[in-house]
């Protein structure tokens, strides 16, 4: 986090609704400025975590993504639009945060987020969120997190249901035991190809919202410390059903 988390008046104004609120108030806040959050996707659940994460007043973010913007992209990811078809996501993302809130300062990363890249990457950061759409991102993120130090909050989408949990395995509960790792919930990574994407099954573009939203509020909770966040817990939604589960899951070994 930075040093200076000294509030302007114009950032007073624009967080009011937050300041107001007794769990994050003026300190809650600050703590907000002062965080760097790295976010690995500017795709359906990145756009409404970055928007939420620049909106809340999240000093730093950092955005992860080598991909360019597709017409098929604007079905789900509302942070581009018809004129930034063809340019970087993270040019993109980034023009779309600068708009949003000019307080926010974004470090665009045009590049993927693998076990050789991961430890430059993440230096400096505080919280690592994952909105990637493959299971060997998803494990070098939890690797690497954990490796860090740092909470990841992990989410996943897939036609009309998704998922999200939040880590911290390097730290212990109140019961002295240790959070579980992200392979205490899936122990081996799948075979490539054993799991379809959604270019072949399809993804109704509110659900990435949805959970996108989610996991932007679990973030903001990790950083002002109010709530509690789902550790140790995987939050399931049906859309069809309009149902929300959470299971509980513990450290194996």
């Amino acid at each position: 986090m930075t040093d200076d988390v000294t509030l302007s008046q114009p950032e007073i104004s624009r967080y009011m609704r937050h300041i107001l609120l007794p769990e994050i108030g003026g300190p809650g806040q600050q703590r907000l400025k002062a965080a760097r959050i790295l976010v690995i996707g500017a795709g359906g659940l990145g756009s409404p975590v970055i928007e939420y994460l620049a909106g809340a007043g999240v000093g730093t973010l950092g955005l992860i993504d080598d991909d360019v913007v597709s017409v098929s992209n604007l079905q789900r990811q509302m942070i581009h639009a018809t004129d930034t078809v063809g340019l970087k996501k993270i040019e993109s993302a980034a023009a779309r945060v600068a708009a949003l809130n000019p307080h926010v300062t974004v470090n665009g990363h045009d590049t993927r987020f693998t076990p050789e890249s991961a430890p430059g990457l993440l230096s400096g950061y505080d919280l690592l969120i994952d909105g990637s759409d493959n299971f060997a991102t998803r494990y070098a993120a939890a690797d690497a997190a954990e490796a860090a130090r740092i909470p990841l909050v992990t989410g996943a989408v897939g036609r009309f249901d998704g998922s999200l949990t939040v880590l911290k395995p390097y730290e212990a509960g109140a019961d002295g035991k240790f959070w579980p790792r992200y392979r205490d919930l899936f122990p081996e990574v799948p075979p490539d190809g054993m799991l379809p994407v959604c270019a072949e099954t399809g993804v109704v573009g509110a659900l990435t919202g949805v959970i996108g939203t989610l996991m932007a509020m679990e973030a903001i909770k990790l950083i002002t410390g109010a709530g509690e966040p789902l550790l140790g817990r995987l939050m399931m939604y049906d859309a069809l059903a309009a149902r929300f589960d959470v299971i509980k899951y513990r450290r194996k070994n």
